[in-house]
């Protein structure tokens, strides 16, 4: 690794950590706060249910590309210089947010935001090992950072809810002017850049196959509009680009994204619990507003604060998660949490479909608690064990493909359940959604039951074999 500049003085630490922390705050926070907006955002630009989903798509699915190209670039042209200008992207695709009068400028600069998110979020990580050589410390900073970014997906629906209450939609976006203002200021000035000039080339063709297959299966889904012959279509080609990006990656001589690296089943497993997650509690997240609007009636200030339920436990529960891992291993511990989520889902499906306006409440406050506790249970543990299962030398490329995974599998069960939502006029409509949501964690209970190591001994074997 090449430093173009000396190391940074040993007493700001901490100065620092908050502020790569704050660089990784923004990203989960903008899209949970965004979430308990879309009510009032499609309620100002018109967006039908369709509409609303792709607010929260059209970022995750430039964030989803981005990130390809965000490695090799950071590697080739500096991490700070990566960070600095996704910080840049980044607000201005928030300015452009805030200022936005229709639906597809909206959702353009939405995508401006992911491209800008991808490219921060990639260079504040790898500026961590520059700054923080030594391995404890560096393992003090991820916590670290580990904690801020539970604090973002925790406290911004609440935030977020409040601050469309008080000030309108808008200024969610807009509240992210003074923390990127902050990080130009004190990035250049507290942190070393660090670069590799000879490091992975960029893989333009992998980044077109994979945003063009993820786009067109989204784009299926949400068309409620287009007949089932177009849809299936448009499915069918997304499949098949799918397909073509895994070919492409696997016969690359310097693949953006290994393939193999998940092909063994328990590293299969970690792609589909990733992705059963996404469907039983991260995009249920996104419609849970929607539900609350309508079948509480309550107003977007209330949703956030409600929506603490589902978001709290993500910074109250992790720490019990290596517990139980320890205790159970790796395969029951990952189909209990997993059901622990379908259970939410299957009560809010019981919310959903009940006449009575108390137990709709009853139950909708212990389903949003209950796949909080799940989510905050797995969601952790599983970046963990595909650094585990993967050998050393593809610890970077496995960290690569669970992010990769989840932002994917984000997209696209957010489109899946958006689908099965024909309308938002009446609560019972979202039980299909949450039908959906507690079958895709049901099926990541079979996945963990099937391909994970049943304990650590197990992984470490599954480990030295990939040697």
């Amino acid at each position: 690794m090449h430093d173009r500049s000396s190391q940074v003085a040993p007493h700001r630490p901490s100065l620092i950590t908050s502020v790569l922390g704050l660089g990784v705050f923004l990203i989960p926070f903008d899209v949970t706060a965004v979430v308990v907006a879309l009510p009032g955002i499609a309620g100002d630009l018109g967006f039908a249910a369709a509409g609303a989903a792709w607010v929260i798509d059209a970022y995750s699915l430039a964030l989803t590309g981005a990130l390809l190209a965000s490695g090799a670039l950071a590697d080739r042209f500096g991490r700070r210089c990566a960070m600095l200008a996704g910080n840049i992207v980044f607000l201005l695709g928030s300015i452009a947010c805030g200022a936005a009068t229709s639906g597809p400028l909206l959702l353009a600069a939405r995508a401006l935001q992911g491209i800008g998110a991808a490219f921060l979020i990639t260079g504040a990580i790898a500026l961590v090992a520059g700054a923080f050589p030594h391995q404890s410390q560096r393992a003090r900073v991820f916590g670290t950072i580990g904690v801020i970014s539970g604090v973002a997906m925790a406290l911004g629906p609440t935030l977020g809810g409040l601050l469309a209450a008080w000030c309108g939609w808008r200024w969610i976006f807009l509240a992210n002017i003074p923390f990127c203002l902050t990080l130009a200021l004190a990035v250049p000035r507290l942190i070393t850049e660090t670069n590799e000039p000879g490091g992975r080339p960029l893989d333009p063709v992998g980044i077109v196959l994979l945003t063009l297959a993820l786009g067109l299966a989204i784009d299926a889904l949400l068309r409620h509009d287009a007949s089932p012959i177009m849809r299936a279509t448009g499915l069918i080609a997304g499949v098949a680009t799918a397909f073509g990006f895994v070919r492409q990656q696997w016969r690359c001589l310097n693949p953006v994204l290994n393939p193999r690296v998940f092909a063994t089943a328990p590293m299969i497993g970690v792609g589909a619990s990733l992705t059963a997650l996404q469907f039983g509690y991260w995009a249920t997240l996104v419609y849970l507003p929607l539900f609350l609007s309508t079948g509480l009636h309550v107003s977007m200030e209330v949703a956030g604060v409600a929506l603490l339920a589902a978001t709290l436990p993500m910074l109250l529960v992790p720490l019990l998660g290596g517990r139980f891992v320890t205790r159970w291993g790796w395969r029951r511990f990952f189909m209990a949490a997993l059901g622990v989520v379908a259970s939410g889902d299957a009560l809010l499906v019981v919310a959903a479909l009940s006449a009575d306006a108390t137990m709709r409440s009853i139950a909708t406050s212990a389903g949003m608690l209950t796949i909080g506790i799940g989510a905050a249970l797995a969601n952790p543990q599983l970046g963990n064990i595909a650094l585990a299962l993967a050998p050393p030398a593809q610890a970077g490329m496995a960290s690569a493909m669970t992010m990769i995974v989840r932002q994917a599998g984000f997209a696209v069960s957010i489109a899946a359940l958006g689908a099965m939502l024909k309308t938002t006029d009446m609560a019972s409509a979202f039980a299909a959604p949450f039908i959906l949501a507690a079958v895709g964690a049901i099926a990541g209970v079979v996945g963990a039951a099937t391909l994970f190591p049943a304990a650590q001994t197990e992984m470490s074997e599954s480990r030295a074999e990939q040697r």
